[in-house]
């Protein structure tokens, strides 16, 4: 080959890895960067309490009235006979174990302070607001009530009828979960608070999830639901990444730190909070915190599959110009 047609090729070779390195960056920085979960920074409202709350956030009335969990580290409350059965993608559960590590289990107590990523296609349906390593030894809070009347039931009316319309939905059983300035292990210093929320009436069921102050950590966090063989589940944004304190700013109902998911379906529907589509199905949305473009990847994003391409066209080109 002629050298002046080599000293061009190499010239060439070097500006397309210019490019393709500046492509990557600018998708990442611009693109991937700007995909962020819905953000909302304005004080949501607190509310109405039948005992004292005094935790910023959409938080359910907790305090007075509760029964408080034991303190220990990776410890569980005791089986909680539900006063009414809470339907669970299909499965009407009798009884309930708060897990001082963030989560919900129903046949057993769970204490694992190691989270997993959702799906995990396990042997186990696991309602996890916050699953990351708590101890409520030193300080912190964690209890739970039950409702079947009051103030509670009408706000949880109200609420699940404004997430999800045209349902006509009336709450007849309540139950909330609370973790109140609870301290990460060995982190004592911390405090974070969060509650999850179980709403029950007729064969329909719901979820929220709402968040008060959260502390930074660089332990691994899973909030979300997951089903048996992760049939159903749902990862929130945020989820295993370090540092993340976004929890108590973001919303797929417009209520600033509040999750809401309706849970009584048993197969994949459509049937979301009137702001954002279907979070009841195995993939809630469009995007979600590992994956942009869902065409070409899974957990990879649209850094990934895009750079993919773009290596792909790189190399059909240096192969025509070799020729």
């Amino acid at each position: 080959m002629d050298k002046e047609l080599v000293t061009m090729r190499n010239q060439m070779m070097l500006f397309v890895m210019f490019l393709l390195m500046m492509s990557k960056y600018f998708i990442h920085q611009v693109l991937v960067l700007n995909f962020q979960p819905l953000r909302l920074y304005p004080p949501a409202t607190t509310s109405t309490t039948d005992g004292p709350s005094t935790t910023p956030g959409p938080l359910y009335p907790f305090g007075a009235g509760d029964t408080v969990s034991s303190r220990s580290d990776d410890g569980s409350s005791p089986p909680i006979t539900l006063e009414q059965p809470f339907v669970y993608f299909g499965k009407p559960y009798q009884q309930i174990h708060v897990n001082h590590n963030g989560h919900l289990t129903f046949n057993a107590a769970f204490a694992s302070y190691i989270p997993y990523r959702f799906p995990a296609f396990s042997s186990r349906d696991l309602i996890a607001p916050f699953w990351t390593d708590l101890d409520n030894r030193r300080n912190g809070t964690i209890s739970y009530r039950q409702y079947s009347s009051g103030s509670v039931l009408q706000q949880a009316t109200q609420d699940i009828n404004q997430y999800f319309p045209n349902l006509g939905f009336s709450v007849n059983w309540v139950f909330v979960a609370t973790w109140d300035k609870v301290p990460y292990y060995n982190t004592f210093g911390t405090e974070i608070t969060f509650q999850v929320v179980l709403i029950a009436g007729g064969q329909s069921s719901f979820i929220l999830m709402n968040y008060g102050e959260i502390a930074p950590t660089t332990q691994n966090i899973q909030a979300g639901y997951d089903t048996v063989n992760s049939i159903h589940y749902f990862s929130i944004p945020g989820s295993f990444q370090s540092n993340d304190t976004t929890f108590s700013y973001t919303s797929n109902v417009n209520v600033a730190g509040r999750w809401a998911f309706q849970t009584n379906a048993t197969t994949s529907t459509t049937d979301g909070p009137s702001t954002t589509p279907a979070p009841t199905s195995d993939e809630p949305f469009a995007i979600d915190d590992f994956c942009i473009d869902s065409i070409f990847c899974k957990g990879q994003g649209l850094t990934g599959s895009v750079y993919m391409l773009s290596t792909l066209l790189i190399l059909v080109f240096l192969t025509i110009l070799n020729h």
